[in-house]
C-alpha cells in the first residue's frame, strides 16, 4: 500500500460504506495538571487519523478510573504524599510535572484521557484487515504496541496516548479486542481499567481457593476483584464502609468488615494466605500482620496514600511475598475477553453521564458515595449501521 498524506487519510475516513464520518468531534480535553477546571469539553477537536497497524473506533462509552484523577492532578509525583482525594477537586499546590504522570515521564498536554474505551471499529490504518471495521471492541488499557512489547513497560491508553474520553480514538489494532457479548456499551466500558488490574492482581499472586482479603471492596477495582477472586474459588473477606456491605456481599463477598475496623483485632494475625490492596495509607502494617507465613501482598493502588510504615522485621520473619502491580502480561486482559464471552463476571455501573459532564462525574467518583463503576457516553457520531459490511482501508 503507498502511503498517503495526513489529508488523503483525513478524506479516506469519511466513509464507512453507509456513513460519513465528521472532520471534527467531541472530547474532553486535560490541558494541564490541576483541578477540575483543567477539564475542557470541545466539539471542534480533529478525528485522530489510524496510522499503521491503528484502528479508529467510535466510542460508545468510557468508565473513570481512579488513574484519571491522579493523572489529573499530578498524584503521582513523588511531591505528593497524600491521598487522591486531597487534591481530587483542585489539584495540588505543588507537584513536579516531570514526574507527575504514572509512568514517570512528563505528560503533553491538551491530552484525551480516558483508560476505558468500548465501541465499534469504523476504520482502519495501513496493515489493518478491512473486514476488522464493524467490530464490537475494547481496548486494552495497559498498551505494550508503542514500546515494543518489552518487559515491565507500556502506556496507559489516555495517559501517554489519547484515549477514550471523545467520540472517537485510535488505538493499536492488535491491542483492541473484540467482545461477542450482549452487554450495554455502558457494562463493557467498565470492564478495561478496573478488571484488568484486578486480575493482574491475583494473576500475579497465584491466587486459588484460598483465604483472600480485599481492601476497597466497593469499587471499581475492589468490586471486581470480589467476582474474580470468588471466580477462582477464593474464600473473600471485603474491606469496605458499612453502608456498601450489602452491595459487596451480593457480589460475592463471604464476609464484609467495616473500613475503620481494628482489622488484626477482629480478624486475627496469620489468618490469610493473599492481601489485595488498593487503598495502602496507614493501614498496610496491619494487612501485613493479618498473612499467613509465606503470604502474599498484592498492591495495584493507594488512595488513601502513598507512604506507609511496615515492619520489615515482618516480612522477612514470615517469608511474605509482596507484589507492585502495574505492568500485565498479554494473557491477563485475554482472560477478561473470555469471562465476558462466558458471562463469567459481570460489573456493577451506578451511574451513566454525558461526556459533557465530566467534571460532575469526576466530583461523584470522589465523593465515593456510589459501588463499583461511573461511565460517560459521548455524543453518538455516525449512524454508522454495526452490521455494515462494505469496508474502508486508510
Amino acid at each position: 500500500m503507498s502511503t498517503r498524506t495526513e489529508d488523503q487519510a483525513l478524506t479516506g475516513l469519511k466513509a464507512t460504506g453507509q456513513a460519513a464520518l465528521p472532520e471534527v468531534m467531541a472530547a474532553a480535553l486535560l490541558t494541564g495538571h490541576g483541578g477540575l477546571e483543567k477539564l475542557e469539553y470541545r466539539t471542534d477537536v480533529p478525528v485522530p487519523v489510524p496510522g499503521v497497524g491503528e484502528v479508529l473506533i467510535e466510542v460508545a462509552a468510557a468508565g473513570i478510573n481512579n488513574t484519571d484523577i491522579n493523572t489529573r492532578i499530578g498524584w503521582y509525583s513523588k511531591a505528593v504524599d497524600s491521598g487522591t482525594n486531597a487534591g481530587g477537586a483542585d489539584g495540588f499546590e505543588k507537584i513536579t510535572d516531570a514526574d507527575a504522570a504514572w509512568s514517570g515521564e512528563a505528560l503533553t498536554f491538551p491530552r484525551i484521557q480516558g483508560a476505558d474505551a468500548a465501541g465499534r471499529i469504523v476504520a482502519v490504518g495501513p496493515g489493518v484487515p478491512g473486514e476488522r471495521i464493524g467490530e464490537r471492541v475494547l481496548v486494552r488499557n495497559m498498551l505494550r504496541t508503542y514500546v515494543g512489547y518489552r518487559p515491565y513497560e507500556c502506556w496507559t491508553f489516555g495517559s501517554e496516548c489519547d484515549g477514550g474520553f471523545a467520540q472517537f480514538a485510535v488505538a493499536p489494532s492488535g491491542e483492541t479486542y473484540a467482545v461477542n457479548s450482549d452487554w450495554s456499551d455502558a457494562d463493557l466500558a467498565a470492564i478495561p481499567c478496573a478488571y484488568s488490574t484486578a486480575e493482574n492482581m491475583l494473576h500475579r499472586a497465584g491466587v486459588g481457593a484460598e483465604r483472600v482479603l480485599i481492601t476497597g471492596a466497593s469499587g471499581g477495582v475492589g468490586l471486581a476483584a470480589v467476582q474474580l477472586a470468588k471466580r477462582r474459588g477464593a474464600t473473600v473477606t471485603a474491606v469496605c464502609s458499612a453502608v456498601k456491605a450489602g452491595q459487596v456481599l451480593a457480589e460475592g463477598a463471604d464476609r464484609a468488615i467495616d473500613r475503620g475496623t481494628d482489622l488484626v483485632a477482629e480478624l486475627g494475625r496469620n489468618s490469610f494466605d493473599v492481601v489485595i490492596d488498593i487503598v495502602g495509607g496507614s493501614q498496610a502494617g496491619q494487612l501485613l500482620d493479618l498473612l499467613r507465613a509465606g503470604g502474599r501482598y498484592a498492591i495495584a493502588g493507594a488512595i488513601s496514600g502513598p507512604l506507609a510504615q511496615i515492619d520489615l522485621r515482618t516480612i522477612y520473619l514470615k517469608e511474605l511475598s509482596l507484589l507492585g502491580c502495574t505492568f500485565q502480561e498479554d494473557r491477563v486482559f485475554e482472560n477478561l475477553i473470555s469471562y465476558i464471552e462466558a458471562n463469567e463476571i459481570h460489573p456493577v455501573v451506578s451511574k451513566t453521564y454525558p461526556l459533557a459532564d465530566i467534571a460532575q462525574a469526576q466530583e461523584d467518583f470522589l465523593s465515593k458515595k456510589h459501588t463499583g463503576k461511573l461511565v460517560l457516553l459521548p455524543p453518538a457520531a455516525t449512524s454508522a449501521n454495526p452490521a455494515n459490511t462494505n469496508k474502508t482501508e486508510i
